[in-house]
């Protein structure tokens, strides 16, 4: 896996990441940073990837399951360390999945598989930080009969 990031010069602290895979994503800094805030940070990017990352996985154990997922968001929230390096120190990840009865032992079961197995991102980010999950369950059906 490569990737190569750039610099967007002597004004500010916007950084452009080119991946292997040839897709492009925009990172800056805070202004009282030297940035201007006009995309995400770096450390923003890193929460967001570990959450499609384990949202990815449990969509796909679902679907493999034959489960009727209709869909998946999870909400991160994180602390980090007070002192450099500020490393995330918890996470928490708010699971809502979609779709029509599904089994709650299933969809615990593939958050469960993600975070123990999968997700390469949740992984490296629990050598520093306390990982914890929860699970919403939204049933399509009751949701059509309202």
């Amino acid at each position: 896996m490569d990737c190569t990031i750039n610099w967007g010069g002597p004004d500010g602290m916007l950084f452009v990441a080119t991946t292997g895979s040839g897709h492009v994503a925009t990172m800056d800094g805070a202004v009282d940073g030297g940035g201007h805030n006009l995309a995400p940070r770096p450390m923003e990017l890193l929460l967001a990837g570990t959450g499609g990352c384990t949202a990815y996985d449990v969509v796909l154990i679902l679907k493999r399951g034959r489960h009727a997922v209709a869909g998946c968001s999870v909400k991160l929230s994180a602390d980090r360390a007070d002192t450099d390096p500020k490393v995330f120190t918890r996470i928490h990840f708010a699971f809502t999945v979609t779709g029509k009865n599904l089994p709650r032992a299933a969809v615990e079961r593939a958050v469960q598989l993600s975070h123990e197995k999968y997700c390469s991102a949740s992984a490296m980010l629990e050598k520093t930080a306390e990982l914890t999950f929860s699970v919403d369950i939204v049933d399509t059906q009751e949701t059509q009969a309202a």
